[in-house]
């Protein structure tokens, strides 16, 4: 529990297959679905970066005043990385997830949600 007696914040790693490989591969598309998402998720956006690597895949994030939404794509496995971080409990991550699938026309998607701020049992500790 952290001092507030719940999650500071939810963290959503994504593994998502079988993706519309254009989509992949088109940098104002990846970006045009990461604002959507955050849009719908109901996170007021700060900042917009996003870039196209050549021969191919597209990197970038949007930073929201609750964290971010970013994303890494590999057009030639069809497949996202995609990681979406929001504090409080105004922002919903799942929705901005569900946006991103379906906009790239996914076949499958893996997720991780991690609660964040919460101490643990098990903690690693400096030797001092």
């Amino acid at each position: 529990m952290s001092i507030l007696g719940q999650p500071l914040g939810v963290q959503l790693l994504a593994e998502i297959w079988e993706c519309d490989q254009g989509i992949l591969n088109d940098v104002k598309a990846i970006e045009e679905i990461m604002v959507n998402a955050a849009r719908k998720a109901d996170a007021e956006i700060r900042e917009v970066v996003f870039h196209r690597f050549e021969p191919q895949g597209v990197s970038g994030v949007v930073v929201i005043s609750e964290s971010h939404l970013t994303i890494h794509t590999w057009p030639e496995l069809a497949y996202a990385a995609v990681d979406i971080f929001t504090c409080g409990d105004r922002v919903d991550p799942w929705v901005a997830l569900e946006s991103i699938t379906q906009e790239l026309n996914a076949e499958d998607a893996n997720v991780m949600e991690i609660s964040r701020g919460m101490k643990n049992l098990k903690r690693l500790r400096k030797n001092k």
